[in-house]
């Protein structure tokens, strides 16, 4: 005698459904598929590139007009936060201490890569003080960098790669002080709307003889033009004194100084 076994598969079976972790995780994995939109991505870059851009000007251009730069710095370094915020929003939902780490690096993240560009670009014209940014830049950069994206960042900081770029740095900083101290000074400056002092007066008196329509004076030679010939004194005619001023000279008609 023999007993039949039952078929499972003609029984039916309940669906399965998720648990509470199960569905926690298809959540999380379709929030991880999505990808920011092109709008959103675009913008990160402008605000990271352009960013950077601001604050390399103004750190280099600084002591020409503080007032100014500090302007331009601060809106750099607000593109830049602006951009690490909202790449970092994308991720997820961080928390308090994640965020106060990821604006305090990505600000020392914009300035480092603001003096190591800005220095680059500018050498030629601020030698010594590019000599000094460019490596500080490096340093700063670096620090930030790691601090805010490394696991372990002590462990980078202070470990092989650590001293790596300190050594590179403290190499780089002696080799440039040898290359800007061995520089000839540029004859023209680095203008951007400044003037060097020894030209300065011409400027300001050619603007001057423009606003004003005169022609500009001549400089003195040191010849002296004779007085225009005036009536003579004769004997006969002694109430007629001899006159030492020029008259002007009035060129002919159509001729190209003559002006009516």
């Amino acid at each position: 005698m023999t007993t039949a076994i039952p078929d499972v598969t003609d029984q039916d079976t309940p669906p399965t459904t998720p648990g509470p972790d199960g569905r926690a995780r298809a959540r999380h994995s379709r929030r991880a598929r999505r990808e920011p939109s092109l709008l959103g991505r675009y913008l990160g870059y402008v605000g990271y590139f352009v960013g950077a851009g601001l604050l390399s000007g103004a750190i280099v251009h600084h002591p020409l007009d503080p007032a100014r730069y500090n302007l331009i710095a601060a809106a750099g370094a607000a593109l830049f936060l602006t951009a690490a915020l909202a790449t970092e929003l994308q991720q997820g939902r961080p928390t308090a201490a994640r965020l106060t780490t990821v604006l305090g690096t990505s600000l020392a993240l914009s300035f480092g890569i603001g003096m190591l560009s800005g220095g680059m670009q500018h050498f030629e014209d601020f030698p010594d003080r590019a000599a000094a940014l460019i490596p500080a830049g490096l340093l700063l950069s670096f620090l930030a960098y790691t601090l805010k994206e490394a696991r372990k960042p002590l462990r980078r900081i202070l470990g092989p790669l650590g001293l790596t770029v300190l050594l590179v740095a403290a190499g780089g900083y002696m080799g440039l002080r040898q290359v800007a101290a061995g520089m000839p000074v540029p004859a023209g400056g680095h203008h951007h709307g400044t003037t060097e002092d020894g030209h300065q007066e011409e400027e300001e008196a050619a603007h001057d003889h423009e606003d004003t329509g005169s022609a500009p004076t001549p400089p003195a030679t040191g010849r002296q033009t004779a007085p225009a010939p005036g009536p003579s004194t004769t004997p006969g005619n002694p109430a007629a004194p001899a006159t030492t001023r020029a008259t002007p000279t009035v060129p002919p008609h159509g001729s190209p100084g003559h002006h009516h």
